[in-house]
């Protein structure tokens, strides 16, 4: 497992019910901002092109367990944790926190894809120099 990457996320008023409560779909994105942060801290990202090709990430399955409800305003702590890098794959591990309080525990698990075209998407073995980086 590679670990040690967190970054924070304030809650807005507009990712909160009537009751000030995160509506669950917005850990979804906020899974998907913390991956980038995680990537871009590696000097990757989750999409780039190259030539004519397009290469990325995207994503083949996605959950989140919830353990206490996050509020407007409270500042929450996403530590991402690689739990696997596969040949083609790669699955995260995000631990939501608020203090010592645990708030949700999400997975994301995404294949390196390349793209040659609009209705051509193949996934491919993650390359080592890109291994090398995920696994710094």
């Amino acid at each position: 497992m590679v670990t040690g990457f967190t970054t924070n996320c304030r809650i807005a008023f507009g990712d909160t019910d009537m009751a000030g409560i995160v509506h669950f779909a917005n850990f979804f994105h906020y899974m998907e901002v913390a991956e980038s942060d995680f990537l871009r801290s590696r000097g990757l990202s989750v999409m780039w092109l190259d030539g004519d090709a397009r290469y990325g990430f995207p994503r083949v399955s996605v959950g989140c367990d919830f353990q206490k409800p996050a509020k407007f305003e409270d500042v929450l702590t996403i530590a991402v944790t690689i739990e696997k890098i596969g040949r083609k794959s790669i699955s995260y591990r995000f631990d939501f926190t608020r203090g010592d309080d645990a708030i949700a525990l999400g997975r994301i698990t995404s294949v390196f894809c390349r793209t040659g075209g609009p209705d051509h998407i193949e996934s491919i073995e993650i390359p080592d120099e890109i291994r090398a980086k995920l696994e710094q």
